[in-house]
């Protein structure tokens, strides 16, 4: 791998995995559009995930620290914890909201390959994406917490974001949105909620890694890393900003522009 593959790869990483716009619909129609193949292989994978995680560890540090330690409480004192201490219910409203996301991606592997291969599946996603992100005009009532059974709502988005156009962040924060959250609130929980998905592929990747070993070209890993993790931030901040002044439908006018031109060229 080139360096500037792993700066395209880094940043293509850090900024959509959290812009409302999808890296998977993204990387489907770079790879078909231009002919590049962006697949990367299986270590700058693993260390582009742990890029990304670990900025959403740094932007969110303390807000972590505070759920960890709620959870800790939470199974030494299950009952009285919960009631009491909001920091362990983000804990496992995080928890059931991985669930249906785990499951597709079980059970439906198979169908997930057969989307995948379709170019044309991922632009209408995007097309798709850029309806929901325009929906979140219609949320009128914002001022909810978030409940468990909302958390699971929001984790079957993220779910259905497993397909390649569909935006994770987008469809998470709509759903939030859309069921009456608090805007920073619904933005936080999709960001803190992604991280067991992404210690989950990089587990399983790493797994992959270690059972097979491979040599390793370090100046390109370690610099796809470190983009990904900057512009991870960067585009975290970004999402926040637009989400606080209401304005996250501006994204969609992107996702349905490119969704719409690969039809077109496709």
């Amino acid at each position: 791998m080139t360096w500037w593959q792993a700066v395209i790869l880094g940043l293509l990483q850090g900024l959509t995995e959290f812009l409302p716009v999808s890296s998977s619909g993204h990387l489907v129609l770079a790879q078909h559009v231009l002919g590049l193949q962006l697949t990367p292989d299986v270590t700058f994978e693993v260390f582009l995930h742990a890029g990304t995680a670990l900025s959403i560890i740094i932007v969110y540090r303390n807000r972590l620290g505070a759920i960890v330690r709620g959870m800790i409480r939470t199974l030494m004192h299950p009952r009285k914890a919960y009631r009491v201490n909001g920091n362990a219910r983000i804990a496992w409203q995080v928890i059931f909201a991985s669930i249906p996301a785990g499951l597709a991606y079980v059970f439906l592997d198979t169908q997930l390959e057969w989307t995948y291969a379709r170019p044309w599946f991922a632009c209408v996603m995007l097309i798709l994406t850029g309806v929901i992100l325009v929906s979140t005009l219609l949320a009128r009532t914002q001022g909810g917490e978030i409940t468990l059974w909302k958390s699971i709502l929001i984790g079957i988005a993220q779910a259905v974001s497993l397909l390649p156009g569909m935006s994770r962040s987008g469809a998470t924060i709509s759903t939030g949105l859309l069921s009456g959250i608090k805007p920073e609130a619904a933005a936080d929980f999709s960001f803190i909620m992604v991280l067991p998905a992404i210690a989950g592929a990089t587990l399983v990747k790493g797994l992959g890694l270690i059972q097979s070993p491979e040599t390793v070209n370090w100046l390109p890993v370690l610099l796809g890393t470190t983009i990904a993790f900057a512009t991870g931030i960067f585009a975290i901040h970004v999402v926040l900003g637009f989400v606080r002044r209401g304005r996250l439908h501006i994204f969609a006018i992107y996702c349905v522009g490119v969704g719409v031109l690969g039809l077109f060229f496709l």
